[in-house]
């Protein structure tokens, strides 16, 4: 399928699957267990409707926000994924670079195949940085210094991941990084011979923003990926999120959030944002889906916070049924990693085009042709 006949998100996803190596293409796709929240993440936006007004002017539309302090071109940010290399030559820099291009966010994760900087260099659109509080808290202290002095907007700290949540498919097929020939994978990279190729001629997947601290410990001491999953803590509480807050200073998201109680403990931590989320459904398995979670943290909570629905989002359509149920916008994964998959920086921009046209014909068939006037009195709950 040549990417101008992909017309939706979900075509994006054929011609990923077409393109990429089985594990590759199900490290996206997949999530934890059983996938009953991988799968409810987008089916619970089936519970709300939308109603529309008519005879209404929308000869313009207008879907301007602003986020985190950052004037965006429309309500949909580009949520931390990792390692995208694993699935374009173009990885991190192209998904930025499309990112500015279509007037939003870029969220760069800490497992990134880019370094902070090569981001910050290679664009000048809005950036954030995903971050984790680590044992080391020195790496944590370090890189809220190079996000300071690479000027990043905002941070984004993941609190959903004590442990790894148990991606079966993974098992399956047999995922491991960096990747590499093995007799259970050679079939698959023959069955796919552009990207086994862009392989050989660029076989650097290295985790770019903490290389540097296995380059320290001694060559072979562990893989970069030991390293993390080594890192990660379970004794953070939220005194550990004021004090990141105190040592950043601008903007914080909270990532990984779907309970009243934890959105009252972010807002009295120093957050300025939620992004409502459950990893989409690579964690705890049945979790709530992310939009379900909105109305009561936003009863809650008041506008104390701005709050971003993370999971699931694969149309213009749960975009505003999200701000409709009170969110500030809406961040996507999967959607631009499809994108990215199928085309590169070219598919990216391409799965960003197809959202946001969807989203202003959305507007103008709700009868609602400015953005920020988008309230729940355009739900119905079926």
């Amino acid at each position: 399928m040549p990417l101008a006949d992909c017309h939706n998100i979900a075509h994006l996803r054929a011609r990923a699957k077409a393109r990429l190596p089985s594990a590759m293409f199900h490290y996206i796709d997949g999530g934890a267990d059983d996938e009953a929240t991988l799968r409810s993440n987008t089916s619970a936006f089936n519970h709300h409707a939308l109603v529309p007004n008519y005879l209404v002017d929308v000869s313009n539309i207008d879907t301007r926000t602003t986020i985190l302090g950052k004037p965006l071109e429309w309500p949909v940010i580009l949520a931390p994924t990792g390692m995208s290399r694993l699935f374009h030559h173009d990885k991190e820099l192209g998904v930025a670079q499309a990112a500015a291009k279509f007037g939003t966010m870029y969220t760069l994760s800490t497992l990134g195949t880019t370094s902070l900087e090569d981001i910050a260099c290679a664009t000048n659109g809005p950036k954030m940085f995903q971050i984790y509080i680590l044992k080391d808290r020195g790496l944590t202290a370090e890189f809220v210094e190079r996000c300071k002095a690479a000027k990043y907007d905002a941070l984004c700290l993941t609190v959903d991941m004590p442990v790894a949540g148990n991606r079966e498919r993974d098992k399956l097929t047999g995922m491991v990084m960096p990747p590499r020939f093995t007799a259970r994978s050679l079939l698959s990279f023959a069955l796919h011979p552009r990207w086994s190729l862009n392989l050989l001629r660029d076989p650097n997947f290295q985790l770019a923003n903490v290389a540097h601290r296995i380059d320290a410990l001694g060559a072979g001491t562990m893989s970069v990926i030991d390293y993390i999953n080594s890192q990660f803590d379970r004794t953070v509480t939220w005194a550990d999120v004021e004090w990141l807050a105190q040592q950043w200073g601008k903007p914080l998201v909270i990532k990984g959030i779907t309970s009243v109680d934890d959105a009252k403990k972010a807002r009295d931590s120093g957050a300025s944002a939620i992004m409502v989320s459950n990893h989409g459904g690579r964690q705890l398995d049945t979790s709530p889906a992310p939009i379900d979670c909105i109305a009561p943290i936003r009863d809650a909570i008041g506008r104390d916070l701005e709050l971003i629905v993370d999971g699931g989002v694969r149309r213009g359509t749960h975009v505003l049924k999200a701000l409709a149920l009170g969110a500030d916008a809406c961040s996507i994964g999967k959607a631009y990693l499809f994108g990215l998959a199928a085309g590169g920086q070219k598919g990216v921009e391409h799965a960003l085009r197809l959202l946001r046209s969807e989203i202003e014909r959305d507007l103008a068939l709700l009868g609602c042709p400015r953005i920020a006037d988008i309230n729940n009195g355009f739900l119905h709950r079926s």
